[in-house]
C-alpha cells in the first residue's frame, strides 16, 4: 500500500499501519506464468527419466516425482515468507518473491553426464537412479557452504557482469530452443507466443478475466487437436499413474550412489559453484527489480530444500529462477509463489503429470519461456550505464559457445563419432571446436570474469581489472572454467594468458593520456 507524495508519486506507508496482502489479482496471472512454467519442467524432466535412463514409470511417478513436488513446495513457501517479511519491513505492497523450481541446465546435466553412463554401464536404472540422488546431494552441500561466500563475491562484483552473463544464459538456453520448438509447430506456438506478448507486453485483457498463459495454452490444445497433433488415445492410458503417491526416504539411495560415481563426485563442485552464481545473479536482478532479499538466506534455503529432495529420492536440484522482473510486471506479488508450490505438490502427489503430458502440447507453454528470457536479458541494459552494454555483451559471449557445444557434442554422439577424430575436418568447416570448447566450458563463471574486467577497464579501475583476470587464472588452472573437469593444471596455457592479462591491466595505470570515460574517442 502506497500513499501519495505532493508530487504525484509514492512513498511506503509506515511498516506498522501495513499488512501485506498474501494474494492480489496480479497473482493469478503470474501463477499460470510461473505455474505453466514449473509444470513444463516437470513434464521435462519426466521425459528425461522415462525415455533416456528408462526408469520404471512406478518409480517416477511414485517415488521421484513426490520428492521433488515436496522440495518444490518447501522452497516456494520460504520464498513467498521472505517476501512478505520483506514487505512487513518496508511497508510496501509491490513486493514479488523469488520465484523458484527444478534447476533446468541440471534435468539434462545430471541425467547425461551421471545417470546415463552408470545405466550403460550396468544396466541397470536403479543404480543410475541412485547415483543422480548421491550426485545432487553433494552438490547442495557445495549450494550451502557457498552461502557463505556469494554475499562475499556479489560485493565485488559490478552488476552489468552480473547481469551480464545471466543474459547470456537466458538468450542461448532459455530463448533458442523455445523458439525452435515454437516454428516447429507454428499453428500452435506462434498464436500462443502471440497471446503472451500481448497480454503481459501490451497489457491487452482477455475474456472472463482469464490470465494470458491460460489463454496461451487453450489457444495451444485447440490448435493442436484441430490440426491432428493431439495424441487422444494416450490420454486414457495416462489416468494409470493418478492416485496418491506419498514420499518416502530414500536414504540407501544415497549411500548406493556413492558406489556408482566416486570418479563422478568432483563434477557436482562446480555445478554446485553454478547454481549459487546463479541464484546471487538472480537475487541481484529482484534487487534491481526494487525487492532486496538476504542473499545468504536465500542460499541456505536452496541448499537445505535441495538435500530434503534428495532424502526423499529426487535426482534433481533447486534453483532460484530467472524471470523475477517478469513476474513482478505480471502482477505476481507474495501469493503467487505459495499456490505455485501447492500447485507442483498436488500435481506430484496425485500422479497428475502423464495426463499433462498426453493433453497439453509443448509449444503452447514453451513461450513463457520465452517471455522471462525477453525481460531477463533485457534488465542487464535497462538497469546499468549505457557506457557498460559492451561488458552486458562480453559476458554474454561464453554462453553462446555453451550453447554450440551443446549441439555439435549432440550432434556427433548422434552420429556415433567424437570431435578428437574428426577434428581437423570441423575446422575447416568453421566449426573450431577446441576453442568453442574452452570458451563454452564453466560460462557462467568466465562471463562473469569478463564481464567484471570489461566494466573495470571502462571505469578505468586497472587493479580491480587485474585482480579478476588473476581470479580467471585460478579458475583456469583448478578447472573451473575453460576446462572439462576440475583438476591440477587443467588448462595451464589459459591459466598462463589470463596471468599476462592480468599484469597489462596492472601496467595501464602507468600509461600516460589514459582519457576519461567521456573523452574517450570512437572509431
Amino acid at each position: 500500500m502506497t500513499q501519495q507524495t505532493p508530487a504525484g508519486g509514492s512513498q511506503p506507508l509506515q511498516a506498522s499501519a501495513f499488512a501485506p496482502r498474501n494474494w492480489v489479482a496480479g497473482d493469478l496471472n503470474a501463477l499460470f506464468g510461473l505455474g505453466t512454467n514449473n509444470l513444463l519442467n516437470l513434464l521435462v524432466l519426466t521425459g528425461l527419466l522415462l525415455g533416456v535412463v528408462e526408469v520404471p514409470a512406478e518409480l517416477v511417478f511414485g517415488r521421484i516425482l513426490p520428492a521433488v513436488g515436496v522440495m518444490l513446495f518447501l522452497t516456494n513457501c520460504y520464498y513467498a515468507w521472505l517476501a512478505r517479511d520483506l514487505a512487513l519491513k518496508t511497508g510496501r505492497d509491490d513486493v514479488t518473491a523469488l520465484p523458484s523450481g527444478a534447476s533446468v541446465p541440471h534435468m539434462f546435466i545430471v541425467v547425461m553426464v551421471v545417470m546415463l553412463p552408470v545405466k550403460i554401464t550396468t544396466g541397470d536404472p536403479i543404480k543410475a537412479w541412485h547415483a543422480g540422488v548421491a550426485w545432487v546431494f553433494l552438490e547442495g552441500l557445495v549450494i550451502i557452504a557457498g552461502a557463505f561466500v556469494a554475499p562475499l563475491i556479489r560485493r565485488l562484483t559490478p552488476s552489468a557482469a552480473l547481469l551480464g552473463t545471466l543474459a547470456g544464459v537466458s538468450i542461448a538456453f532459455i530463448s533458442l530452443k523455445p523458439m525452435m520448438e515454437i516454428f516447429i509447430n507454428p499453428w500452435i506456438g506462434l498464436p500462443a507466443l502471440i497471446i503472451i506478448l500481448g497480454g503481459w507486453f501490451a497489457g491487452v485483457r482477455f475474456p472472463f478475466g482469464l490470465p494470458a498463459a491460460l489463454v496461451a495454452v487453450l489457444v495451444g490444445i485447440l490448435a493442436a487437436a484441430f490440426t491432428g497433433q493431439m495424441a487422444l488415445d494416450q490420454i486414457g492410458n495416462a489416468f494409470e499413474h493418478v492416485g496418491i503417491h506419498l514420499p518416502l526416504p530414500q536414504l540407501s539411495a544415497i549411500f548406493g550412489g556413492l558406489e556408482s560415481i566416486w570418479p563422478l563426485l568432483v563434477t557436482a563442485i562446480p555445478f554446485g559453484v553454478y547454481d549459487f552464481i546463479e541464484a546471487m545473479n538472480n537475487v541481484e536482478s529482484a534487487e534491481k527489480g526494487g525487492d532486496s532479499y538476504p542473499l545468504r538466506k536465500v542460499l541456505v534455503a536452496l541448499g537445505c530444500t535441495s538435500l530434503i529432495g534428495t532424502l526423499l529420492g529426487s535426482p534433481f536440484a533447486n534453483a532460484v529462477y530467472i524471470g523475477h522482473p517478469g513476474w513482478k510486471q505480471a502482477g505476481g506479488r507474495i501469493g503467487y509463489s505459495l499456490a505455485t508450490g501447492l500447485l507442483i505438490l498436488a500435481v506430484c502427489l496425485l500422479g497428475v503429470v502423464p495426463v499433462l503430458l498426453s493433453l497439453i502440447p509443448l509449444p503452447a507453454v514453451l513461450p513463457i519461456l520465452l517471455y522471462i528470457s525477453l525481460l531477463v536479458a533485457a534488465q542487464a541494459f535497462q538497469t546499468n550505464p549505457s557506457r557498460y552494454a559492451p561488458a552486458i555483451v562480453f559476458a554474454m559471449v561464453p554462453h553462446f559457445a555453451a550453447w554450440g557445444l551443446t549441439l555439435v557434442d549432440g550432434s556427433l554422439d548422434a552420429a556415433g563419432l567424437s570431435a578428437t577424430g574428426i577434428g581437423n575436418e570441423l575446422a575447416q568447416r568453421g566449426i573450431l571446436y577446441e576453442g568453442m570448447a574452452r570458451l563454452g566450458q564453466g560460462a557462467i563463471l568466465s562471463g562473469l570474469i569478463f564481464g567484471a574486467i570489461t566494466v573495470f577497464l571502462i571505469d578505468r579501475r586497472f587493479r580491480h581489472a587485474a585482480g579478476y583476470a588473476l581470479a580467471g587464472a585460478a579458475l583456469s588452472f583448478f578447472g573451473f572454467i575453460h576446462g572439462p573437469a576440475i583438476g591440477w593444471a587443467v588448462t595451464p596455457e589459459m591459466a598462463g594468458a589470463y596471468v599476462l592479462v592480468a599484469l597489462l591491466c596492472w601496467l595501464f595505470q602507468y600509461c600516460p593520456n589514459v582519457p576519461s570515460n567521456g573523452e574517450a574517442h570512437s572509431h
